[in-house]
């Protein structure tokens, strides 16, 4: 990072937008623009200069100067130029697939807009269409931008972007002035478009706020629909043409005249055309949140799930009205815990009761959903997906379904989409496809959608994803009561649960995991078929989740870790499953977006913590590292995108796969990211040592920096739970080392000796890159994109 922190009017120079570009705040009293001057002297309309002296390197008229260097930027030609000029296929973004020439002459500051200086390489370029854009919404024509917001390390870019913009954009509040954004639903093909509150019958504060707005506003055209007490399968396919929102949790108090005042509470969407609150995306938004010192969000996401379960029976997959059947990877005890370690130590005692009623929410769900029928098993005591749904779901893509109809379509003479009606509306009845479609509901239930692992069983699959998700629940509850509420919990509704019977729920769970689902030849959980009565081979990441969950012994422990490094773990992270157990794919048995060679946040993330937790710090930091890369690649690359999910094999989002890759969509200035990815990023760079940020900055492709570094290179753990390292494998030598060709023996030798880690070779490398990324980093940023290539 360069030292210049402040510019010259007193502002931070990485403030957020809001304030950097507020007339009010920063002054833009140059007195002369020269917009006509910028116009005449830029490279994209000199055409009488030579193409290679136009792009020329720097020379010594645009050295460094003794203080920070800030641009003089006309908005509107600015934008105009570095597009028309830089921005060659017309997506309103500059990465490194426009074949522009990387290079941008633009006035400087201190001259008074006489003289240029050279903004060059993708990284810079697209940060300055970036700023650009946002200084235009604040309503600027003319504005002075500090180099250092230019040549930011991307590391702290984007993660200073997650935590003041990206959360910020993806904020939800279900009230009068956020009604119309959040009723808007991108999924909606299929029904009218007029925005639809569903309220649950028994909430009567929620109901008459609603009404209220409707009344009030009656150019929103907002519909208040009062759920019945009882929510059927029936009642829910009832509605699918009449797609609405879903209630959440509020605050509500009343005030002197007895006048009640409800206060709709925020929550985080994952972004995209997913703008409702989802069930497993909340969990892992939350743990960025509070990296980020977001607690009331992510506490008021937990209020929204002891709602959703008051009122709709489960954690729902989101709160639309055709999710009401469909729960998701329950996380809740987890979330509830890491928000409640989060809350004020001087107000204990609300924060106890608040533990209380959050962990009596998850009881409730445990039971009624998850260990009761259909999810609940009771030969083997394990559970499944299962939902409840009836018919088609109505949130795919219209022509979904359509291959898998055409054959029942042609058979009745009649078209596909007078079979859809036919079908949902149950006028014809046809067992293959309600069985399909209980496992199509299963695998969406499973957070997982799609994947060859599940597809076409997923609803008699025991997971061992769900069931370790269930053993955590069961340790969490059991701990809780025996930390926190001196071995017993009293509930609401009278019920006394005590420690010992959560700790015996996990004992059974553990034997039953290990009966049905290990393999201890191969040293990996599978998911087990209770219908065929069978161990499923398909060998997923998911066994990680055993190690999170910490279900696994240490013996199995280091087995699952070197089947994570072995089998799982490639360039850019952890990988969902093998390769050889997604099997080839065809025209007509296309790739699957949770499968090989796909990579998610929420797998990296568990994975981590899993490992870690078992002493496998080494491991743990090498797949964060790998998994930081990949993100931050991608940002510098291409525009600030930070997307749902990549191809963590070639380094890429740009996916060909079912449902294409959501958060890529943007124009000039990324505004959201994706959710759970901007959490990973957070929450990651809690993982890695000073010096892997230091090379994640410097975009040091994971491989190059592990072999400088000397960590292990044969992809397996390097110690085992009883022998771990507190920091990982660093290269030490002594810094004269740095000064002579030492022969390999000799940095055997220093390796052993120990030292101050900041005279490492790693280290003094590193150092070196990273400051010089920092001054000029997209020359060094395009030399990594090659490198890697």
């Amino acid at each position: 990072m360069s030292s210049y922190t402040h510019s010259v009017d007193g502002v931070d120079v990485l403030a957020h937008p809001s304030k950097y570009y507020d007339k009010d705040v920063r002054r833009f009293s140059y007195s002369r623009t020269r917009a006509t001057y910028y116009r005449r002297r830029n490279i994209w309309d000199n055409e009488k200069q030579d193409a290679s002296q136009s792009q020329r390197r720097r020379g010594s008229n645009d050295d460094r100067p003794t203080q920070a260097r800030r641009f003089l930027v006309d908005v509107e030609e600015t934008e105009k130029a570095i597009l028309s000029q830089e921005d060659t296929n017309g997506d309103f973004q500059i990465t490194i697939e426009d074949a522009g020439p990387k290079v941008l002459q633009v006035p400087t500051a201190g001259s008074g807009g006489f003289q240029r200086f050279e903004i060059r390489g993708t990284y810079m370029l697209s940060n300055l269409l970036q700023e650009i854009a946002l200084a235009k919404e604040m309503g600027r024509k003319s504005v002075v931008i500090d180099e250092a917001r230019l040549n930011e390390n991307p590391v702290n870019r984007l993660s200073r972007m997650i935590k003041t913009s990206f959360w910020d954009g993806l904020v939800r509040r279900i009230d009068a002035n956020g009604i119309e954004i959040i009723c808007a639903d991108p999924k909606n093909t299929k029904g009218d478009a007029n925005p639809r509150v569903y309220v649950p019958h028994d909430d009567i504060p929620a109901f008459d706020y609603y009404s209220k707005i409707s009344r009030e506003r009656p150019h929103l055209k907002l519909e208040v629909v009062k759920l019945p007490e009882v929510i059927t399968p029936q009642y829910v396919r009832n509605i699918n043409s009449k797609f609405g929102i879903l209630s959440l949790a509020a605050n509500v108090s009343y005030d002197e005249n007895k006048n009640c005042v409800y206060d709709p509470i925020t929550f985080a969407v994952p972004g995209g055309r997913f703008n409702e609150m989802y069930g497993w995306d909340s969990y892992f938004e939350s743990l960025g949140l509070l990296v980020d010192g977001r607690v009331e969000l992510a506490k008021g996401m937990v209020e929204h799930f002891i709602y959703e379960i008051k009122h709709y029976g489960k954690i729902l997959n989101a709160n639309r009205s055709y999710y009401l059947t469909r729960s998701q990877p329950p996380f809740l005890t987890d979330m509830v815990l890491r928000v409640y370690q989060c809350l004020p130590s001087e107000d204990e005692k609300s924060n106890l009761l608040w533990l209380r009623r959050a962990m009596g929410a998850a009881i409730h769900e445990y039971h009624n959903v998850w260990t009761s029928k259909p999810r609940l098993d009771e030969e083997t005591g394990l559970s499944c997906y299962h939902p409840t749904g009836i018919g088609m779901p109505p949130e795919t893509e219209s022509t979904h379904f359509d291959h898998l109809l055409e054959p029942y379509a042609n058979a009745l003479g009649v078209s596909i989409e007078e079979y859809k009606d036919l079908y949902n509306n149950r006028q014809i009845s046809e067992p293959e496809l309600d069985a399909y479609f209980v496992h199509d509901r299963a695998v969406r239930e499973s957070g997982h959608d799609t994947t060859y692992r599940l597809e076409k069983r997923c609803a008699d699959l025991a997971t061992v994803d769900l069931n370790c998700l269930l053993y955590k629940y069961e340790v969490d509850i059991a701990e809780t009561i025996t930390e926190l509420f001196s071995g017993s919990l009293e509930l609401d509704d009278g019920t006394v649960w005590k420690a010992e019977t959560w700790k015996k729920r996990a004992e059974e769970r553990k034997r039953s995991m290990d009966k049905y689902m290990w393999n201890d030849d191969v040293g990996m959980y599978f998911d087990y078929d209770v219908r065929l009565k069978e161990r499923i081979t398909y060998e997923s990441v998911t066994t990680s989740w055993a190690l999170w969950a910490g279900c696994a012994t240490e013996e199995q422990a280091l087995k699952i870790a070197k089947n994570i490094c072995t089998k799982f773990e490639v360039i850019g992270g952890l990988v969902s499953g093998t390769e050889e157990s997604r099997g080839e794919i065809t025209l007509s048995r296309p790739n699957r977006q949770w499968d090989y060679p796909f990579g998610w946040a929420p797998h990296q993330m568990l994975a981590w913590k899993g490992l870690y937790k078992y002493g496998f710090v080494d491991v743990s930091r090498r797949l964060a590292y790998r998994w930081l890369y990949t993100i931050t690649k991608s940002f510098v690359d291409f525009n600030g995108v930070v997307p749902e999910k990549f191809d963590v094999v070639k380094l890429t989002h740009r996916v060909k796969v079912e449902y294409g890759n959501v958060g890529t969509d943007f124009k000039m200035v990324p505004r959201e990211g994706f959710g759970w990815m901007n959490a990973s990023y957070q929450v990651g760079l809690t993982y890695i040592t000073n010096h892997m940020k230091r090379a994640l900055g410097a975009l040091t492709p994971p491989d190059v920096f592990f072999a400088r570094a000397n960590w292990s290179t044969d992809s397996t753990p390097s110690h085992t739970p009883s022998v771990t390292p507190p920091e990982p494998p660093v290269f030490t030598v002594d810094t004269k080392s740095l000064l002579r060709s030492a022969s390999q023996a000799d940095n055997d030798k220093l390796r052993k000796t120990g030292g101050d880690p900041k005279d490492s070779i790693v280290n003094y490398e590193l150092h070196s890159i990273s400051e010089s990324a920092s001054n000029v980093p997209a020359t060094i940023y395009e030399e990594n994109t090659k490198e890697s290539k």
